[in-house]
């Protein structure tokens, strides 16, 4: 009998399992056989695998996994912020032969890690979280022109545009992609400056970890052609995780007060850059396509005003214009983080509050409505936001 209450005792003790929606991980629904087992090759490489000097790491990197950066798939922490330097305007980086864009703050033994050259502008970037992205890479770019106000016609203070890039030649446009003198519409990164999910894994492959492709063969380091130092078939899988891994899923949809701060969200037009819902268009993979999500973003660049401008863009970006990022999953991100917030394209506010009050240029006037709040319709909507 002793053993038996034992037992009980320990089970009392251990913890409760997680619920889905509390968790960033996982596979989205309705996968075939073969795509899930793509998803868990491109998971194990993404959460398990820890790049060594043998492996190719380096000889300069900022991280040596996809994992420390993206805890449990979501946002980064000071200690993973990225920093990018030496391009002040459209007409490209003028330090690509001193590191540029982005620092290599870590190095093997026998190298020196790199540091921010005199004159260069730079900027911080807290790693984003990175579910659900695979809808938002097939949100066709019609869409994204049609939500796109920049000369603000409606009057309403927010001019959305797209960020047109030039694309690596290894990537294909999607089905439906506009291009505008070359260039296609970028959707990922701060300033969405990235075209698509392979282009981002190859890039954090080679920016973040030192590591070669055959997409990308060239060495951080020595700037120069080498053979590839992971499989093909390692990076296409694991662009194919990023691509499937479930959104956030909302929790607390029917407490009285998220509902009223959802109500709050839209009137104080909160929801004109951060849009609850778009859909996507068609898609290589069945369970992405023609789907109806709410990530609350609309993917475009807004001018947020001369205190969030770090003097470093990207693209066509202006320095002071950034991506709306998706809010989904707002409120897991203190798992991830250490249990603190830290919110914003690099991480400077602490809550959700402080973020909002960061707000200038064209979300100036949904900051100020928000100020305008009583308290406590302001606890309703940041309850709101912290339910998704």
């Amino acid at each position: 009998m002793s053993a038996i209450l034992l037992v009980q005792a320990c089970q009392k003790l251990e913890p409760s399992e997680p619920q889905e929606e509390d968790l960033l991980d996982g596979p989205m629904d309705d996968l075939s056989h073969a795509e899930t087992q793509r998803f868990l090759d491109g998971d194990k490489t993404f959460n398990d695998e820890v790049f060594t000097i043998e492996k190719g790491l380096g000889p300069l990197f900022v991280a040596n996994s996809c994992v420390s950066c993206h805890a449990g798939d979501g946002k980064g922490h000071p200690f993973s912020t990225l920093i990018r330097f030496g391009q002040t305007d459209e007409t490209g980086n003028k330090f690509l032969h001193l590191g540029g864009p982005q620092l290599q703050n870590r190095a093997i033994p026998g190298y020196t890690p790199e540091t921010i050259p005199a004159g260069a502008t730079f900027s911080k970037l807290t790693p984003p979280a990175v579910t659900g992205l695979g809808l938002l890479e097939y949100v066709p770019d019609h869409l994204l022109l049609a939500m796109a106000d920049p000369d603000d016609r409606d009057g309403d203070g927010i001019r959305g545009r797209v960020n047109w890039i030039n694309i690596p030649s290894y990537v294909n446009p999607r089905a439906g992609g506009i291009s505008q003198n070359g260039k296609y519409i970028g959707r990922f990164g701060k300033k969405a400056s990235v075209y698509d999910l392979l282009q981002q894994t190859v890039d954090a492959l080679s920016e973040d970890i030192g590591i070669t492709s055959i997409y990308n063969p060239i060495d951080v380091y020595s700037k120069e052609e080498i053979d590839p130092e992971i499989e093909t078939v390692k990076v296409n899988n694991l662009a194919f995780y990023l691509k499937t891994l479930k959104a956030p899923i909302p929790r607390h949809q029917d407490n009285p007060e998220v509902i009223k701060g959802k109500a709050l969200f839209t009137q104080i037009n909160c929801a004109a850059c951060h849009r609850p819902t778009l859909k996507t268009g068609d898609a290589p993979i069945a369970a992405l396509a023609n789907q109806e999500f709410h990530p609350y973003t609309d993917l475009l660049l807004h001018d947020m005003g001369p205190a969030l401008d770090d003097g470093y863009t990207e693209g066509s970006a202006k320095t002071a214009e950034w991506r709306t990022p998706p809010l989904w999953g707002l409120g897991l991100s203190r798992k991830s983080q250490g249990g603190k917030y830290y919110l914003m394209h690099d991480g400077r506010a602490q809550s959700i509050e402080q973020a909002i009050a960061m707000h200038g240029g064209e979300g100036s006037r949904a900051r100020d409505a928000y100020n305008k709040q009583s308290d406590s319709d302001k606890t309703a909507l940041l309850k709101f936001l912290e339910s998704l």
